[in-house]
């Protein structure tokens, strides 16, 4: 094991997976930094591992103030905090499997050896697949269902990935970290499947001057979205009761804002902006009891024949 990676507790389960997130640069929703955190804290699951923030990160850089400088707090000349860069392996069992938690922050730098550490962890642990999460911001409507473009690192698993309702995405650009690890899955014949949900954003400058817009940070409809697709590909059950109520909380929050704003400027339109948004969706929606009927059904035909 190299000095970067330090598990001290190993998993003994027949069949494990790890799920991966970062405070990173494509977190849109919270879907990559609070999405892993909140199973975690769902799930129980203890601290097993870390790897070493050691050569990844950047004090500061030229010309800025405190765009990565870490955070400090002092009381009366004490030091009472300094923030630190942290990157945890944590476990738990759902249904009879083992899952690996990894959270993380996106490095500034040397993101070969950085990769090469949650890799070789995978490795080390007997992880069967790795599932990240991302979040991308867009002009989609709050109360529908979330889209979702998903990456793989191995061509074998394409055909799982057709049956989640998803978009293969055709991405070409800057690599997000869980792009640069899908990559590097694939040259070490490792499962890697990407998750990146589509939050919602909206800009209401095309309304009026100086109009503010709005943002879901903590997409409960996404997160649910993503995670009936996990508990469907991996045939386990992860408790979704309450990012269920989350969302239909979240939903009427929404709701209500619009309707506020409404009342304060009549003039620019908002409901008139969101059913019009609206009207223009095509929703995808994620049914798995669609395809084991359908299974049915071709098996009682077939047996007919």
């Amino acid at each position: 094991m190299s000095e970067t990676l330090n598990i001290w507790e190993k998993p003994t389960a027949d069949e494990i997976y790890m799920i991966t997130g970062w405070r990173q640069w494509a977190d849109a929703g919270s879907m990559s930094s609070l999405l892993p955190k909140y199973l975690i804290q769902e799930t129980d699951a203890k601290h097993i591992g870390s790897i070493s923030p050691d050569g990844f990160y950047l004090f500061q850089i030229p010309g800025t103030h405190d765009l990565v400088r870490p955070m400090v707090q002092f009381s009366e000349g004490f030091p009472e905090s300094l923030e630190s860069k942290r990157n945890d392996f944590y476990y738990s069992e759902v249904s009879g499997k083992g899952f690996v938690y990894f959270l993380g922050d996106e490095p500034h730098m040397d993101v070969d050896r950085y990769v090469g550490a949650i890799l070789e962890a995978a490795e080390e642990l007997g992880v069967k697949r790795i599932i990240s999460f991302g979040g991308v911001y867009a002009e989609v409507p709050y109360d529908k269902e979330r889209p979702i473009s998903s990456s793989y690192s191995l061509r074998r698993l394409k055909p799982e990935l057709d049956e989640l309702a998803v978009d293969l995405t055709d991405y070409q650009g800057g690599a997000a970290i869980g792009s640069y690890l899908c990559k590097r899955a694939e040259d070490r014949d490792l499962e890697y499947v990407g998750f990146y949900a589509f939050a919602p954003t909206y800009d209401f400058a095309q309304f009026a001057q100086n109009a503010n817009g709005f943002r879901i940070e903590n997409d409960f409809r996404a997160w649910l979205g993503v995670m009936r697709r996990v508990n469907h590909m991996l045939e386990v059950n992860f408790a979704l009761a309450d990012l269920e109520e989350k969302t239909r909380d979240l939903n009427e929050s929404v709701a209500e804002k619009i309707e506020e704003m409404d009342n304060r400027y009549p003039e620019m339109g908002v409901s008139k902006y969101f059913e019009r948004l609206s009207d223009g969706f095509d929703e995808t929606v994620f049914d798995p009891l669609s395809n084991v009927w359908e299974d049915e059904l071709k098996r009682l035909l077939d047996d007919e024949e």
